[in-house]
């Protein structure tokens, strides 16, 4: 199974994407799973995991209800408020659905990423972690050390670094971000998504080596077994199409990767993390 493991639909009369305005013109429609199969088979991708785009209990309910529809979603992560009391209700109940695969916490929407620390927040955390259910953690490269914390106190999370933690790639900086990845890595149970790199780069002008070094690093700390391709589609759109994403990721791969790594990568991972 090859899976493409980070990707959006949304439907825009809906209204719960406030991030969305007609300044983002090439963001600014629907996309539904009719426009990204031509993408699938082009790249021998079988499913897809569709990660929340609003933070709003209503968007999971409605990815749930698009991956009755389509056969090419294996998995939804929705949204939950941990700062909610009832936060294990609503839960509980998106996980009576069989293709809920867990949820996602924005810290990268947090104007002061500390509060993930606050008890109440870290006891949130501790009782997902007990229960072994996957977490997306959309964090950007500057709020990193209090994900170091976090991990500290919570080591049994099983959680996945989306995006590489938003490294700064356009400026070409790479500390602390390197080191902070580093000793995230060194938690069994941390995994990270290769995805949205392109969006961190000069949008009109990125190449392929502004990347490599970021890539390489990753590979380094998580190894073969724990990092996944997502393509951030359609947010990529922003900065590169569907084939740049896949080629920016690939022509960064380690020489020696076996046949067995790339599999990993491009699937086996992501159905490993979320229980497929």
């Amino acid at each position: 199974m090859r899976i493409d493991a980070h990707q959006h639909y949304w439907k825009m009369d809906r209204g719960d994407y406030g991030w969305l305005t007609p300044e983002l013109s090439a963001l600014y429609r629907d996309f539904l799973p009719d426009d990204l199969l031509s993408h699938l088979h082009q790249h021998n991708l079988n499913k897809t995991i569709v990660v929340q785009a609003a933070p709003t209990l209503e968007e999971t309910d409605y990815l749930l209800s698009l991956s009755e529809e389509s056969d090419t979603i294996a998995g939804v992560v929705g949204w939950l408020n941990l700062n909610d009391p009832d936060f294990h209700i609503h839960y509980k109940r998106f996980s009576q659905h069989p293709k809920y695969v867990g949820f996602r916490v924005m810290i990268q929407e947090m104007p002061d990423a500390s509060v993930i620390l606050e008890p109440h927040f870290v006891e949130a955390i501790r009782y997902f972690a007990e229960k072994d259910v996957p977490v997306d953690l959309l964090v950007v490269s500057h709020q990193l050390e209090p994900v170091v914390q976090l991990l500290n106190l919570v080591p049994g999370l099983r959680a996945v670094i989306d995006h590489m933690a938003k490294p700064r790639i356009a400026d070409g900086v790479i500390e602390p971000w390197k080191s902070q990845m580093a000793a995230i890595a060194k938690h069994p149970n941390i995994y990270c998504k290769l995805s949205g790199m392109v969006t961190e780069a000069n949008h009109t002008e990125w190449k392929r080596e502004d990347f490599t070094a970021y890539i390489q690093h990753v590979i380094d700390v998580f190894g073969a077994e724990r990092v996944l391709f997502g393509s951030d589609w359609p947010v990529c759109l922003l900065a590169a199409e569907y084939d740049d994403v896949v080629d920016v990721l690939t022509q960064a791969l380690p020489g020696n990767w076996s046949e067995a790594d790339k599999a990993r990568l491009f699937g086996l991972n992501a159905k490993e993390f979320y229980k497929l």
